[in-house]
C-alpha cells in the first residue's frame, strides 16, 4: 500500500510518500511545493501551483490512499483563512485524482509519530528518520507529511480492522478526535 501525505502551507506545502507492507515501512520520496516565487497577494496563482504541485506528485508516484492535516485556528484569523484556502486546494487537487483522503490533526501525527501529543518539529524529525531508516533528517515541512503518511499507515490499519469486526463504517462527519476519512 502507498501512502502519501499531504502538509499545507500557502507558501511551502510539504509531500511524503511511503509504502506499506504489513508492519513494514519504507520511504519512497519526499519534498515541498512552493510558491515562494510568486507574489505574496496572486492568491489564486499560488493556489494553482500548489493545486498543480500536488497533482503533479500523484501522477509521479501513484499513491493508493492520502492523508492530510486538518487546520485549527491560530492567532490570526487571516492567516488561518488563507492557510485553509491552501489546504482546500491541496484536497480539491487529492480528489480529483480519485484518492480517498484521511485527515488527522497534528496533536494525532505527533502521538503516532513521537508517542508524545506535544512533540516538537525536531522530535517528529528525528523520529521520521529513524521509523524510515533515512540517512539524514527530512525537512521539517517534509517530515510532517511523512509523519501524516506514517500516521495514516498506522490509524489506517486499525480502523480497517475495526471496520472488519464489526458492522460500523468510518464517520464521514467532522470527526476531529478520530481524524476524518472520505
Amino acid at each position: 500500500m502507498r501512502i502519501l501525505g499531504i502538509d499545507p502551507g500557502l507558501q511551502i506545502t510539504g509531500f511524503g510518500v511511503v509504502d506499506v507492507d504489513g508492519q513494514q515501512l519504507r520511504y519512497v520520496a519526499s519534498g515541498t511545493i512552493k510558491t515562494t516565487h510568486l507574489d505574496r497577494g496572486d492568491l489564486p496563482a499560488r493556489l494553482k501551483v500548489l493545486f498543480d504541485g500536488v497533482r503533479e506528485v500523484v501522477e509521479r508516484y501513484q499513491p493508493e490512499y492520502s492523508s492530510v492535516e486538518i487546520v485549527f485556528v491560530n492567532v490570526n484569523p487571516q492567516a488561518t483563512l488563507l492557510l485553509g484556502q491552501a489546504r482546500g486546494a491541496c484536497v480539491t487537487a487529492l480528489v480529483s485524482c480519485d484518492l480517498p483522503v484521511a485527515e488527522y490533526t497534528a496533536l494525532q501525527l505527533k502521538k503516532a509519530v513521537a508517542g508524545y501529543g506535544k512533540a516538537g518539529k525536531a522530535e517528529v524529525q528525528q523520529m521520521v528518520m529513524r521509523l524510515l531508516k533515512l540517512p539524514a533528517l527530512p525537512g521539517k515541512d517534509a517530515a510532517d507529511a511523512l509523519g501524516l503518511a506514517i500516521t495514516h499507515a498506522h490509524a489506517g490499519r486499525s480502523s480497517a480492522i475495526l471496520a472488519a469486526a464489526t458492522a460500523l463504517k468510518p464517520k464521514s462527519s467532522a470527526a476531529y478526535k478520530a481524524g476524518r476519512h472520505y
